[in-house]
């Protein structure tokens, strides 16, 4: 099967995504660059480049591919921003948004998947990365405002305290519904503060988690 060779894999990956209508040639060439394979458990090695999202333990997943694309697409990322990721999951939407800015700072609140992120990361080459374990809910008040905000987990309500630590004329991409299917919407920030959404598609991710989310 051609998906078991990373490089096969990998553009016939970047062709569903075309044809799926990701056209930001950044984040398609990011995605020829970041072997999916290397994130996943060896059992799912085989199904690394399909677009489906797959089991990575913690009752966590890695989001399907085209998902990832649209949210780091639908960011609009520069080469100087800092960014803030809420759930780092297994590490690949990480790798992502590492290829083309300055510095990601991502949140997990499961210890064993942000330490096997970490490990595989910088076993990766990537040193523009700093992780924290701990509620992906209220953010990283330290390292803001960020420039823009990723959520890979549905929140039932927006975070406010994630909005505060959005800097003027960010973005943030979000799911946002109930636990089983949710919108996902991006916002806006002008440079007085004042927010403006819009929805970009329904997704399923796994339920935000923390203070400013889902109560365990």
């Amino acid at each position: 099967m051609e998906h078991l060779n990373p490089a096969i894999g990998r553009r016939r990956l970047i062709r569903i995504l075309r044809e799926k209508g990701i056209t930001d040639e950044q984040v398609l060439d990011a995605f020829d660059k970041v072997d999916r394979h290397l994130f996943v458990d060896g059992a799912m090695y085989a199904q690394a480049y399909d677009d489906n999202a797959l089991p990575i333990g913690s009752g966590q997943t890695i989001s399907q591919p085209y998902v990832v694309a649209l949210m780091t697409e639908l960011l609009q990322i520069k080469k100087d921003e800092k960014i803030l990721e809420i759930g780092t999951g297994s590490g690949f939407q990480t790798a992502i948004l590492g290829r083309f800015t300055r510095r990601v700072y991502t949140i997990e609140r499961h210890r064993e998947l942000s330490d096997t992120a970490r490990k595989r990361l910088r076993e990766m080459g990537y040193a523009n990365i700093v992780f924290k374990v701990g509620d992906g809910s209220i953010g990283w008040p330290q390292h803001g405002p960020f420039d823009k905000i990723i959520v890979t987990a549905g929140a039932p309500v927006l975070p406010l305290t994630l909005t505060d630590q959005l800097a003027d004329g960010g973005r943030m991409v979000i799911p946002m519904g109930d636990k089983d299917r949710q919108d996902l919407v991006v916002y806006e920030k002008d440079a007085r503060g004042v927010l403006t959404q819009f929805t970009a598609a329904q997704v399923v991710f796994v339920p935000l988690i923390g203070n400013q989310g889902w109560q365990d």
